[in-house]
């Protein structure tokens, strides 16, 4: 196999794995924007709109309406930053990182359920293709 039909594989392989968990992710009971911008910050931990824009690859504007969801609902908190004029930073609150990783729990047990249904060798394989895929994203994420 060549590396064009490597690509293509992986890209096919991912569309497909986002599409079969956004029925899980809905138990979250969040848009997914929002679902993936609390993801950032408990994962990732407190940032600024700016960054947290950045890291969603959207607009500032767009990511306020996101957090202004999440704080409505108790899920996020915004803090000015002393002595750094109007940036606020955005955290997850308890219950925000509680619902984020009973959601990403969702997500793990519906791969591992997944994994069942394959061979030992496709699983052994997925085993060890679980950090290459990681550090291709991390190429990705930095060369684009």
């Amino acid at each position: 196999m060549d590396d064009r039909e490597t690509a293509r594989q992986i890209n096919s392989g991912a569309i497909h794995v986002l599409r079969a968990l956004r029925r899980v992710d809905r138990l979250a009971g969040l848009p997914s924007a929002r679902l993936s911008a609390l993801s950032v910050l408990v994962f990732g931990g407190p940032c600024t709109i700016g960054a947290l824009a950045a890291a969603e690859d959207v607009t500032s504007p767009t990511m306020t309406r996101v957090v202004d969801g999440l704080e409505e609902a108790g899920l996020v908190r915004r803090t000015v930053l002393p002595g750094a004029g109007r940036p606020v930073e955005v955290s997850a609150t308890a219950s925000g990182t509680r619902l984020m990783r009973r959601a990403a729990g969702r997500r793990q047990d519906a791969i591992m359920a997944g994994l069942t249904g394959l061979s030992a060798a496709d699983q052994r394989a997925l085993r060890a293709a679980a950090p290459a895929l990681d550090r291709l994203a991390g190429v990705l994420r930095t060369s684009s």
